[in-house]
């Protein structure tokens, strides 16, 4: 297993970015600011982006694993991975995801702790109703993971 950063042509992997963040728009707000990732294991499996928020905080802005691969630890894999880079670094790793009973759980698994939400972020940001597990996406969670 290799992860390595991803410089160039960073929308060669727009079929992972989309499954985390299904609207292009909302992906291209962040993506060239930010420092992309993509875990190999014979191929690519995973990919993350994250940005520099500023305060000592590092934000996972799209992790995304192939669904056929899901269950594998490749995502739990990224956040280590990010965790041991940047923990010099930074203090905070943070994530903002839907309220769903699919995410949720697995941040948590991987260590973080919520934070604070933003309300109706999925409802004033996005162009179509979300839904994750059976759930309408509706405010965003902040969860954070202290490095």
């Amino acid at each position: 297993m290799i992860i390595r950063e991803v410089n160039e042509n960073k929308k060669q992997f727009i079929s992972l970015l989309l499954l985390a963040d299904e609207q292009e728009n909302m992906i291209d707000r962040y993506l060239e600011k930010g420092t992309m990732y993509v875990l190999e294991d014979g191929n690519v499996k995973a990919e993350c982006v994250v940005t520099d928020e500023d305060n000592g905080i590092l934000e996972i802005k799209n992790i995304a694993v192939d669904p056929k691969n899901q269950g594998n630890g490749y995502g739990k894999a990224l956040i280590d991975f990010l965790a041991e880079k940047y923990a010099e670094e930074y203090s905070i790793l943070q994530v903002g995801t839907g309220d769903s009973p699919l995410t949720i759980p697995f941040y948590e698994k991987c260590g973080f702790i919520r934070s604070h939400k933003i309300p109706n972020f999925f409802i004033d940001n996005y162009n179509h109703p979300i839904y994750e597990g059976g759930v309408q996406l509706i405010d965003m969670v902040y969860l954070q993971r202290y490095l």
